[in-house]
């Protein structure tokens, strides 16, 4: 009886061995691969360049209004009429839906090769800094989710998406033609009664 148990212990001693074995050589045999995890691409609403970067803007070229300004991820840039030269009128509740396109201090600041006005920064109320283009400060619309969106243009007669040509009146064909000249005829002639009256 105690030489059968004996048996017993060796062969359970040398199975166990031999699993061991077999498990360590299985190991070392399959390596694991390395998979790199998903690139994540922030957008400029949700992320500002470091001190020293840069940030180039691009265009969209829409047939009914004409080329503007969008932000490194092609997502709609827009300017307000309400605004006046490196001041932004948009400040508390009104940036819950117009976000300022922000960066930070030092951030150099360049745009498409046929823009026609200047980049710029301006330091907003709260501290932070504000992207302008001739002037006038850069902003997001919330309605928008998709690049090509323009929800916020037109809105209360005085939201336009930013056009490349730096004239306001080029890319708001409802804007007055007083409060904003263009030399484009065909802003002049598809000018909005209602917002001229306006």
């Amino acid at each position: 009886m105690h030489q059968k148990s004996h048996w017993i212990s060796m062969i359970g001693s040398t199975v166990g061995v031999a699993l061991l074995v077999a498990a360590c050589s299985s190991a070392a045999a399959t390596p694991t691969p390395t998979v790199p995890g998903p690139t994540v691409t922030p957008t400029t609403a949700t992320m500002s360049p470091s001190a020293g970067a840069s940030l180039t803007l691009g265009e969209t070229n829409d047939p009914t209004l004409g080329a503007y300004l969008t932000d490194q991820n092609g997502m709609t840039l827009y300017v307000s009429t309400s605004d006046t030269p490196d001041t932004s009128t948009c400040t508390d509740t009104c940036v819950t839906t117009w976000p300022p396109l922000t960066v930070a201090a030092g951030t150099t600041i360049s745009g498409p090769s046929d823009a026609t006005g200047a980049f710029a920064t301006i330091t907003r109320p709260d501290g932070t800094i504000q992207v302008t283009y001739n002037q006038l400060p850069l902003y997001y619309n919330s309605g928008d989710s998709a690049v090509g969106d323009t929800t916020g243009q037109g809105l209360s007669g005085t939201w336009f998406v930013a056009p490349v040509s730096g004239s306001v009146g080029s890319a708001s064909p409802s804007i007055s033609a007083s409060a904003s000249p263009s030399t484009s005829p065909a802003a002049s002639a598809s000018e909005s009664p209602a917002a001229s009256a306006s």
